[in-house]
């Protein structure tokens, strides 16, 4: 890593808490619709509704709104009333609205290495609600650059090496999913941190030992710093 001069972090649940309140929101779904149909089986028609979409929509707290509007329409079969829509878009409304929770250690670790590394913001999702929570979280001052992705596959790292004028063997992506942050990365040649969060939406959640000399898993955002002064 001695040659490492960009950093990219992703947002949801790498800089600040995210998954949580989409499982918050689903039990709430799940449970406005219970009587017609069992909660559990609610869950995987949401489930399997947002990943169809996906193609249509993209990620993030809109994109699940429509797949809560779509789901609860195959739940009722059309028999729903106006009123449970509207709770349905509050639900929607109030998980946009929630306040940034920063992860621990995350401020420290950015001012720490700004300076010593061009910063890049990395993550996908919807464009009006990533700059919401960046805004609000305070964090957008140690930014080089923001880039929020539609998808994070291989070729959409291209991109944002292209933007950033960096090559691959310069660049490390730090991230909580195995799937969208790490294995895209070290496909390109980069270098990728892996930091597991507590809970992982299904659709990321993958099982796969990794044997990389460009990878490395912590615990926790801060041993990042010391992991990067080894090669100083």
């Amino acid at each position: 890593m001695d040659n490492i001069k960009v950093i990219a972090f992703d947002a949801d649940d790498t800089l600040w808490v995210n998954e949580p309140h989409y499982q918050v929101t689903a039990r709430k779904f799940c449970a406005l619709l219970r009587d017609y149909m069992p909660e559990k089986a609610i869950s995987e028609e949401l489930f399997n509704t947002e990943i169809k979409n996906l193609s249509l929509y993209g990620y993030g707290a809109k994109s699940f709104m429509l797949s809560m509007i779509e789901t609860l329409t195959h739940v009722c079969n059309g028999s729903a009333n106006t009123k449970i829509v509207r709770e349905v878009i509050d639900l929607g409304k109030e998980m946009l609205q929630k306040p940034v929770e920063l992860l621990n250690g995350v401020k420290e670790v950015l001012v720490r290495l700004n300076g010593d590394y061009r910063l890049v913001v990395a993550t996908k999702g919807d464009l009006l609600d990533q700059e919401r929570k960046l805004q609000n979280s305070g964090l957008e001052k140690h930014f080089h650059h923001i880039e929020i992705m539609s998808d994070k596959r291989q070729k959409d790292y291209v991109k944002l090496l292209h933007n950033i004028n960096c090559l691959p063997e310069n660049f490390l992506m730090v991230g909580n999913s195995l799937k969208s942050d790490i294995l895209p990365v070290l496909e390109l040649g980069a270098y990728a941190i892996h930091i597991p969060f507590h809970t992982t939406w299904a659709y990321e959640d993958i099982k796969q030992e990794i044997k990389n000399r460009r990878f490395t898993k912590v615990k926790n955002i801060t041993e990042i710093v010391e992991i990067l002064r080894r090669y100083e």
